[in-house]
């Protein structure tokens, strides 16, 4: 079993009082929901969540197959601020007198 395809991920711990038994999508093996384990969440869409094991999440953070949502946002170009925005269109191809 493989985790689906998605940008980044929000990862949180899960806490589960209901009996029921979950299969990690990264081992593929049996998750009891009572046991200490992780929610993964693709982009953010809690209708498509996942259980995992906090071990296979752990791994498959390090090896780099689980982008965090800060992760992907660090790769992202940033916009123009408003201030460089305004500052730029100050003045350019005018040729009128400085402000006082």
């Amino acid at each position: 079993m493989t985790l689906e395809k998605a940008r980044w991920w929000i990862v949180r711990p899960a806490h589960n009082r209901k009996p029921s038994t979950y299969r990690c999508p990264i081992c593929g093996r049996l998750l009891p929901s009572l046991s200490e384990h992780m929610l993964l969440l693709p982009e953010g869409d809690p209708s498509r969540r996942r259980h995992a094991h906090t071990a296979c999440v752990m791994r498959a953070r390090g090896a780099g197959r689980l982008p965090l949502r800060e992760d992907w946002q660090a790769t992202q170009p940033r916009p123009t601020s408003l201030w460089k925005r305004l500052w730029r269109g100050r003045g350019e191809g005018r040729d009128a007198a400085p402000r006082r």
